[in-house]
């Protein structure tokens, strides 16, 4: 079933809730498990390269499995603070490492939350 680090994660998520005059928000579904997440992003902005911008602070919200919410804590977790160029380097085989493993059905709540983070940062891209 789900490693401890799962559990944790589930039990107390990292980053969770909404931010107030976000500066984009990424949200996305998987219409097969039902999974929805959106991810909040407040960005310190690099007017000279906008790749640079740090995501400042980061939020999610997700509806479903304790998959899904492990690991929308640990992408945000591993976002914050860190340049667009870099977050858009977290892969699945990140969260799964930070995670400990996810069963296979589960695996797909990873590619999910990655899903959210990068439309979060296009979406801040598309404005900007």
């Amino acid at each position: 079933m789900y490693s401890k680090k799962v559990i944790e994660h589930f039990k107390n998520p990292k980053n969770s809730g909404q931010i107030k005059n976000a500066d984009a928000i990424g949200q996305v579904g998987n219409p097969v498990c039902g999974d929805v997440m959106k991810i909040y992003l407040k960005v310190d902005e690099n007017s000279s390269n906008l790749k640079k911008s740090k995501i400042k602070d980061i939020k999610f919200e997700t509806l479903g499995c304790a998959a899904a919410i492990a690991c929308s804590s640990v992408v945000t977790e591993n976002a914050k603070g860190k340049t667009f160029d870099s977050a858009l380097k977290i892969n699945k085989d990140l969260i799964l490492k930070k995670l400990g493993g996810l069963p296979l059905p589960k695996i797909h709540c990873s590619m999910l939350a990655i899903q959210g983070l990068k439309k979060a940062i296009d979406e801040y891209l598309k404005i900007k």
